[in-house]
């Protein structure tokens, strides 16, 4: 293993890590993604050891469910996935040498809610006999996106054939601009395997993204085992295309032990079609199927039944009700719903706040905060619990309304941030500004973030990820970068985005090119670089 080429990886190396270190803030010349709150650089490189080490001296958190030990590999996994390492580098000299990583976590808990923090500082060094990349973190989940930025500098050599680390030294400290940054999967229009659901959840951390939206169920399908009301699920398409509870509950670890949160939707009371495949009370008629029979009292007690079992498996303080596109003609004319309204003095407008209104105060008891669509907010906004979280889809202008009436809010408007929008392109997905329009600092602090969302009406496991990736990410940036990082320009990160997106191939994920619209093809053949 000492022959020749081993001497051509050492002599090479030696003249490459003599070139003068210069630090630079000139964002142009880093590919990181998304960009972090500050950083700076020089230009040396160092090989990773063949071996590279997890080091925790210092830290206070035990790690007890293996989270920083299985990202660490996973971390590793990604960045060696590239190539074959051929380069030996037990005989390399140390001081060009990456022994490996000192992770120091300062909180012991592993709790992973709304808020937590997120901030992470990170040095590679470049002098020393033994080095190891430092990183500090208040949470393991600040860690993890610290191990994901070191993934980012690190890369395949083709000279030396081992795997190295980049315009070092390099020192970042780094928090995320907003603590919503979320992405939407809608399992009922068309099911998604497990893997899949996986998958994506990988790629959200790559990008950074920290919250996956589940819109479980709709009028199409309902896809969930819900033990307290068994036959829902006779609502799914087959009966393999369904969940099991532990399914659920997989998928919830899983995107827990990457510091990502689970938001589960129902969407009520419309969007509920398939909820009377089983249990066909719900519906205010066999002809007139949704929304779901507001006159009926056991229509709030399945939802009761619905979100207790829930509680067992989404420990997000949110869920997420729906409420929107509610067509109530059914209910007047179904002549038992339009007798009940009569009854209890209420139009059909007014029979809609009634239910959203006991969906929320049942959503309470079980100790969620509620997300709604902005219909709800548009109808009856000030009826809402205080607790409601709005969600703008439809337009601009929703989130400056929302947060002078002092609700939180988070930013999803259609036109720039609906994956399944083909003719959205990524510029329009960079620029789209949370803020726009919200000056007071107060107001600001109630916009939670943004999401993106991925509807699936012609969405399954053949095109999912070319259609949210790399789109997806130019989100990402906008909702993590500091605002005064943001390019006003977005083709000025063309070039960093790119190589973000052929990153994303090299790691597994089918992420689109970004000319042309969403999930398209490569035109011609060339370098992923140059699509």
């Amino acid at each position: 293993m000492g022959g020749p080429r081993l001497r051509t990886i050492v002599l090479w190396f030696s003249v490459y890590i003599l070139v003068e270190s210069a630090f630079g803030v000139d964002i142009k010349h880093l590919n990181i993604w998304p960009m972090p709150k500050s950083v700076s650089y020089g230009y040396k490189s160092l090989f990773l050891s063949n071996d590279l080490e997890l080091k925790t001296e210092g830290s206070k958190f035990s790690d007890g469910s293996n989270i920083l030990k299985d990202a660490f590999f996973r971390t590793i996994d990604v960045v060696r996935a590239t190539h074959v390492i051929e380069a030996n580098t037990s005989k390399i000299d140390p001081s060009f040498l990456l022994k490996g990583i000192h992770v120091v976590v300062y909180s012991p808990s592993d709790k992973l809610q709304h808020g937590v923090d997120e901030s992470y500082k990170l040095h590679i060094p470049t002098q020393g006999n033994r080095l190891y990349a430092q990183i500090e973190a208040q949470t393991v989940y600040g860690a993890l996106h610290a191990l994901q930025t070191f993934s980012q500098v690190c890369y395949f050599n083709i000279s030396s054939r081992g795997i190295m680390a980049h315009q070092l030294p390099l020192t970042v400290s780094d928090q995320p601009r907003f603590s919503y940054r979320g992405l939407l999967i809608d399992t009922s229009r068309h099911y998604q395997t497990l893997p899949v659901i996986k998958k994506v959840i990988d790629s959200m951390t790559y990008a950074k993204l920290n919250v996956l939206h589940w819109h479980i169920v709709d009028s199409q399908s309902f896809p969930l085992e819900i033990p307290s009301y068994p036959k829902l699920w006779d609502g799914a398409y087959s009966s393999s295309e369904r969940y099991t509870f532990a399914d659920a509950i997989e998928i919830v670890s899983y995107a827990k032990k990457r510091g990502i949160n689970v938001l589960a939707e129902i969407d009520v009371p419309g969007h509920a079609l398939s909820w009377g495949v089983g249990y066909p009370s719900l519906w205010p008629s066999t002809d007139c199927r949704e929304p779901l029979d507001v006159s009926n009292e056991f229509t709030f007690k399945l939802i009761d039944g619905i979100l207790s079992d829930f509680s067992k498996i989404f420990k997000y303080k949110f869920i997420h009700l729906g409420g929107d596109e509610v067509d109530t003609s059914c209910w007047q004319l179904t002549p038992h719903v339009r007798k009940w309204l009569q009854k209890n003095g209420m139009n059909a407008s007014e029979a809609y706040q009634y239910f959203v209104l006991r969906a929320q105060k049942i959503a309470l008891s079980h100790g969620y905060e509620i997300i709604n669509w902005e219909e709800t907010f548009n109808n009856f906004g000030s009826k809402l619990s205080r607790k409601t979280v709005v969600h703008n889809w439809l337009g601009s202008g929703v989130a400056e309304r929302v947060v002078k009436d002092g609700l939180r809010c988070i930013v999803s408007n259609q036109d720039k941030w609906y994956l399944d929008h083909l003719d959205a392109l990524w510029q329009g997905f960079y620029t789209n500004e949370p803020l726009t329009n919200i000056t007071n600092p107060n107001e600001q602090a109630l916009v939670l973030g943004g999401e993106v969302c991925m509807w699936a009406e012609h969405i399954d496991a053949s095109d999912i990820e070319q259609t949210i990736w790399p789109r997806a990410a130019a989100a990402a940036e906008r909702l993590w970068t500091p605002y005064d990082k943001i390019a006003k320009d977005p083709e000025e990160v063309r070039d960093r985005l790119t190589y973000f997106r052929c990153l994303l191939n090299q790691r597994g994920v089918a992420a689109a090119p970004l000319d042309g619209f969403g999930r398209a093809a490569p035109e011609e053949p060339g370098s992923c670089y140059m699509q």
